[in-house]
């Protein structure tokens, strides 16, 4: 956050850090927000908890989802069980992006002498931008979003920094194939047709051993990345001939 929230909101994903455990539950430090939330046993994991202390340890550090907020009071209830493997990967990802980006904020403060101005342009970009995240995209996609700043040597340095340092975001996919075809005359040629298409289609085709093959595809969101996946089956489809089956693989090797 360039102004941090007081509070999080039901539903947010937030960093945590056990502090204090109880028979029937837990205290956690939300790193994020300078502030303790409450843990019920029963959100630590799914099924039946006889002892706590076998799911959770003093000191750990997790990402947990916000099931309950009291904002009257400052009070928060968290839940581990209800945060995914995915939910966390995310959540930690985008911390250590915020991190790095909040970097260069910070370095663009000291190269530009801008260091005492720094709460005053804090303040001014919070009109515009919500997160460190989206102010370093927003200028890395040239959309100028410090148009307006006062300070404009501040602004010079943060977008030459930008220009250097960030590099555009990629999403891999991959999917394993199974092929095979009922020509037996010229099923070998009409699989090599079928793939120099497919990869003419920017997906790249990884021989596995027959009849597997493993198709890759690379671009800078995860539906763009999908949809050339299922270009490349649209095209296999087209062979009469040739049989396949294809589904997600775990890895992109």
């Amino acid at each position: 956050m360039i102004i941090p929230k007081k509070l999080p909101d039901v539903g947010d994903f937030v960093i945590i850090k056990i502090t204090k455990i109880l028979p029937h539950g837990a205290y956690a430090r939300l790193t994020e927000y300078g502030m303790d939330a409450y843990l019920p046993i029963s959100e630590v994991s799914s099924g039946w908890i006889k002892n706590i202390h076998e799911f959770i340890k003093e000191g750990q550090q997790d990402v947990a989802k916000v099931i309950f907020v009291d904002r009257e009071r400052g009070s928060i209830d968290i839940s581990l069980k209800k945060a995914t493997a995915k939910n966390k990967k995310d959540k930690t990802d985008e911390t250590s992006e915020i991190g790095r980006y909040e970097g260069l904020f910070n370095k663009a403060l000291e190269s530009s002498s801008s260091q005492t101005k720094k709460q005053q342009i804090i303040e001014e970009l919070a009109k515009v931008e919500h997160t460190y995240n989206e102010l370093i995209e927003d200028i890395f996609a040239k959309k100028d979003p410090l148009k307006d700043l006062k300070e404009t040597q501040f602004k010079d340095v943060l977008y030459e920094l930008v220009a250097k340092t960030i590099k555009p975001k990629t999403y891999t996919v991959a999917y394993n194939v199974e092929l095979t075809t009922t020509d037996t005359q010229s099923g070998i040629e009409l699989i090599k047709d079928a793939f120099s298409k497919i990869e003419a289609q920017k997906v790249e085709v990884l021989y596995l051993g027959a009849p597997r093959y493993r198709l890759i595809s690379t671009d800078e969101s995860f539906p763009k990345a999908e949809g050339k996946i299922k270009e490349a089956q649209a095209i296999l489809e087209k062979y009469k001939n040739i049989e396949f089956s294809i589904k997600e693989s775990k890895s992109v090797e």
